[in-house]
């Protein structure tokens, strides 16, 4: 294993969105890419915001994502390390304690970091040399008492005695970097890299953010993403492979994902790209797969998977953008006419629209009789069905024997094609259907 450490830390105060997790998958990404290691870090010491269902959430996501950790730290373990510390620059006169005005006539004690005023500059690996006067920052505050550093402080601390070597974050903490190179220097730790990553913007162009409405990543998941479209869908956001490829594994992102490919421009979150990388993900599963997928999911919603989806499964995630939809499409009858035993409602369906020429529909499902009772059970595919009806469709009218086909099977005004209906419901169910449709027409 290398010594590459890397780290995700999220504050427990809120439900985190997908902004966030961005910045986890690109820890992992390149963690897992060097052989080094993916540290979590639950940053807890904001005792009045933080909660512990917001913990719960965080690693129930990242759990979901399958963004395997090696380490799991919470920041509020480490207190009395950052207590040490804090007494280590004040007894070095690198730090100090400063009574301020707290109001109402009141005065707090706070511990002020003696700045000395250095030109700051570093290398980030998205933006090159970034530098800084730092005596701007005058003598900033790294502690509200000894016992509460402030996130400047605590952060490198945390850093430092976890071993971690690259800082990757949003670019909204680039002008907290100064400070926390400083103290890092004072307290003799070495600078780790800095990767400050381009914003994640909503649709309306300003930052993916709770409070303009953006979602907790949990709910995608209870809206039946797959982790995998999720993730690739992620890294796409502010990073660009070599070639123009869009439809990753998380095992070949591993492997394609590089530091260097990380863009300095921002990425728009947008829910119908990540709908269209589910589904495309959604079809690379095998049925197998896909159909242990939507049991699972079924469960976690506290629904049943149904005895006859087998037949089904094949269409339903051909057709399905979710799990979600795959599951309403089911609860709702669309695929009730697979059912074993299942009878079309009969001529209320039947004689409707093109079957209104009983003559003609019955000469069609007549020939269509013959020409399918000619098929082996082994080779009534939907591909070999449409291909010995297709021609007779043609000559006769396709719309005046597909369509009465098509209801004849299903019951339903819409539905699957026929010839996919056919298919998925065999040679003898379907001969028996369009033998029971052609009893009501000659009724």
């Amino acid at each position: 294993m290398s010594s590459i450490v890397t780290r995700f830390a999220p504050s427990p105060t809120g439900l985190l969105h997908a902004g966030n997790y961005r910045t986890a998958v690109f820890a992992y990404l390149f963690a897992r890419k060097e052989g080094g290691k993916f540290v979590v870090r639950i940053e807890d010491t904001d005792k009045e915001r933080s909660k512990k269902e917001y913990e719960e959430n965080i690693l129930e996501s990242l759990q979901w994502l399958n963004l395997g950790y090696d380490i799991l730290y919470r920041q509020s373990d480490n207190t009395k390390r950052h207590e040490e510390l804090l007494n280590k620059l004040i007894a070095e006169d690198k730090a100090y304690v400063s009574k301020e005005e707290a109001g109402e006539g009141k005065r707090d004690e706070v511990i002020r970091f003696r700045n000395p005023g250095q030109q700051v500059s570093f290398e980030d690996m998205v933006r090159g040399t970034i530098s800084f006067d730092t005596t701007e920052l005058g003598d900033f505050v790294i502690a509200r008492s000894a016992s509460l550093p402030v996130f400047h402080f605590a952060v490198v601390v945390d850093d430092a005695d976890e071993g971690v070597t690259h800082v990757i974050r949003g670019e909204d903490h680039i002008s907290n970097t100064p400070r926390q190179i400083l103290i890092a220097k004072a307290l003799g730790f070495a600078i780790p890299i800095y990767v400050h990553l381009p914003l994640v913007l909503g649709g309306d162009r300003s930052k993916l953010s709770k409070r303009a409405g953006a979602k907790a990543l949990t709910s995608y998941r209870d809206m039946g993403y797959l982790p995998e479209a999720m993730i690739n869908y992620l890294a796409l956001l502010g990073w660009h492979p070599e070639d123009e490829k869009e439809l990753f594994t998380t095992e070949e992102l591993v492997q394609a994902f590089t530091l260097d490919r990380v863009q300095k421009s921002a990425g728009t979150f947008d829910e119908t790209k990540l709908r269209w990388f589910n589904r495309e993900h959604i079809k690379r599963l095998s049925d197998y797969a896909f159909a242990e997928r939507l049991e699972e999911y079924m469960k976690q919603m506290g629904e049943e998977l149904p005895p006859y989806t087998a037949t089904v499964i094949p269409l339903l995630k051909e057709r399905s953008e979710t799990l979600l939809q795959a599951m309403d499409a089911l609860e709702e009858g669309e695929f009730d006419f697979l059912k074993p035993g299942f009878e079309a409602p009969g001529e209320s369906l039947l004689l409707q629209g093109a079957m209104a020429e009983k003559g003609a529909v019955i000469r069609h499902f007549t020939a269509l009789e013959s020409l399918l009772g000619g098929l082996s059970d082994e080779e009534f595919t939907a591909e070999k069905v449409k291909e010995t009806i297709f021609p007779y469709a043609t000559e006769a009218g396709r719309a005046a024997v597909l369509w009465p086909m098509r209801v004849a099977l299903s019951g339903k005004k819409k539905s699957p094609d026929p010839f996919t209906l056919a298919g998925l419901m065999g040679k003898e169910e379907t001969l028996k259907r369009l033998q029971a449709a052609l009893l009501v027409l000659k009724s």
